[in-house]
């Protein structure tokens, strides 16, 4: 059968394949994103945190802890938000640029967002532009370019989202944007992924002092729920919950590898969140894992590819392991 176009669009999109496979396996088991299945323990919350609104001090101490973590010196390059995408939607109508350049093979929510925004989207490297927008660790490839690489593309303003960034902390250049010298320097960091709370809905841009409080403005005096703070705080203060994580996600990342090749995937590269895998018969395969209650990641514009999340419980892993073996 035909894959969904929702299924297509991103990945999560478990009602759209319920409802194609009405007969699959329950639960399924969703791989189709890049989020930890092995979420931070967020501690009991405070009544509060559910009855009150946020309190603006609340907030403002979670953007202190998040540049403390993003390792910027000026909290007020710091803002937090509902989750990075709400702050992708929001830029280019704050933003005055008309031609952003943006991969074509990336995250697909930047250009809709530029888009909508009547922004006209060219290559990264059209001289017409007047923005650039680059994701790196790339979604969904996990192509990543060094620090280097980055700032040779500020002669322009450049946005980064580092969503997946948290897994390979050295390539993140949040400490320098909006800083003197950078204040063309945009970048966007993501809480859910790593910290396997994308429900929470949190998300940081760090930018220039003028630009966060223009965007602070636009966002409204609570653009985070009072949970979603009580657990940025846990989580962001919690240094050795994110050293463990790290080396659990590169042992589980090798483990996928090893499961996929065994079944003549090829790697083509992700990151310890998600792994891109290529087979010649890869619609069979998805098709073949759907019916089996498993979700998985394909592309429209190169259907060999699939991408993998990780799974979690050893019954996951078994379970991806089984439905694997019918693929030979």
């Amino acid at each position: 059968m035909a894959t969904p176009a929702a299924i297509l669009g991103h990945g999560g999109r478990l009602g759209a394949a319920r409802s194609a496979w009405p007969d699959a396996p329950k639960p399924w088991l969703d791989l189709s994103t890049g989020i930890n299945p092995w979420p931070y323990p967020v501690p009991l919350l405070a009544p509060e945190a559910w009855s009150r609104l946020p309190d603006p001090e609340s907030l403002r101490r979670l953007e202190r802890v998040a540049a403390t973590a993003f390792g910027v010196e000026d909290p007020a390059r710091v803002v937090a938000a509902a989750g990075s995408e709400a702050l992708i939607r929001l830029l280019p109508r704050l933003l005055t640029a008309r031609c952003a350049a943006i991969p074509a093979r990336t995250y697909g929510g930047h250009a809709d967002a530029w888009r909508a925004a009547d922004a006209r989207i060219v290559d990264l490297n059209d001289p017409a532009a007047d923005l650039r927008v680059l994701v790196n660790p790339d979604n969904p490839t996990g192509r990543v370019l060094s620090t280097d690489q980055v700032l040779d593309l500020t002669d322009k303003p450049l946005l980064v989202d580092e969503a997946f960034v948290d897994v390979d902390p050295a390539r993140s250049v949040a400490a320098l944007a909006g800083a003197p010298g950078r204040q063309g320097l945009m970048v966007l960091r993501s809480f859910g992924k790593f910290h396997g709370l994308a429900g929470a809905r949190l998300g940081f841009l760090v930018a220039r002092p003028d630009l966060a409080t223009r965007v602070r403005r636009a966002l409204g005096d609570w653009p985070v729920s009072g949970p979603a703070i009580a657990a940025g705080l846990a989580a962001y203060a919690d240094t050795d919950w994110a050293v463990q994580t790290l080396l659990r996600l590169a042992d589980d990342a090798a483990r996928l590898d090893d499961l996929l090749r065994g079944v003549g995937f090829t790697i083509l590269g992700g990151t310890s969140l998600f792994r891109l895998a290529r087979a010649a018969d890869a619609p069979r395969r998805f098709e073949v894992l759907a019916r089996a209650g498993i979700l998985t990641r394909p592309f429209p514009w190169d259907e060999t590819l699939i991408r993998f999340g990780l799974p979690g419980p050893q019954a996951d892993w078994l379970r991806l392991a089984n439905a694997l073996e019918s693929l030979r």
